[in-house]
């Protein structure tokens, strides 16, 4: 089974997905625009517009993911991992742009309002160049079996309503 977790930058992802990994014994495939940027010695947002210039890197990371994916029994949690891979479910969580602000500032050691600024760059980024690149608008909701509110839910409950989605879409694939 893959699972692909969706979410925007600081929206918990991550957390949910290695917690979901690591209940079901599952890998996480988990790559990201950061570590890539880190290997470069580049600001992530310098390799965003490296990026924004150059199709291929989208290309080669997506194509990665597809290939750490393909194996089956997986979590993988990327901005497009839900369009990108086979997914037998797709979960999306959401979080308010000031809950995000605030928890990238405390990640990345930034103030509020740098968070604010980044992640508003950074989406704006990511929106155009995915729809320039692949036609996927990361707004459109429709290929999602849960959209969950990681704001308004602790990373445990979101884990219960996962594990809920998940076992509900086992039952219907029987």
């Amino acid at each position: 089974m893959i699972i692909a977790i969706s979410g925007l930058t600081g929206s918990g992802k991550n957390t949910l997905g290695e917690l979901l990994a690591k209940k079901l014994g599952y890998r996480l495939v988990c790559p990201t625009f950061k570590d890539l940027a880190l290997i470069e010695g580049v600001p992530l947002m310098e390799f965003q517009e490296r990026a924004k210039n150059d199709p291929d890197i989208d290309r080669k990371f997506d194509a990665a993911l597809k290939e750490q994916a393909a194996a089956g029994n997986c979590v993988v949690t990327t901005w497009l991992g839900a369009w990108m891979v086979d997914a037998d479910v797709r979960i999306k969580v959401k979080v308010a742009d000031d809950i995000r602000a605030g928890r990238i500032a405390k990640r990345d050691g930034m103030t509020v309002t740098e968070a604010m600024q980044h992640i508003r760059a950074r989406d704006g980024q990511n929106r155009s160049r995915y729809m320039k690149l692949y036609g996927i608008d990361i707004d459109d909701e429709k290929i999602f079996n849960a959209i969950l509110d990681g704001g308004k839910n602790s990373p445990q409950k979101l884990l219960e309503m996962s594990l809920a989605v998940i076992k509900a879409k086992k039952g219907k694939s029987k």
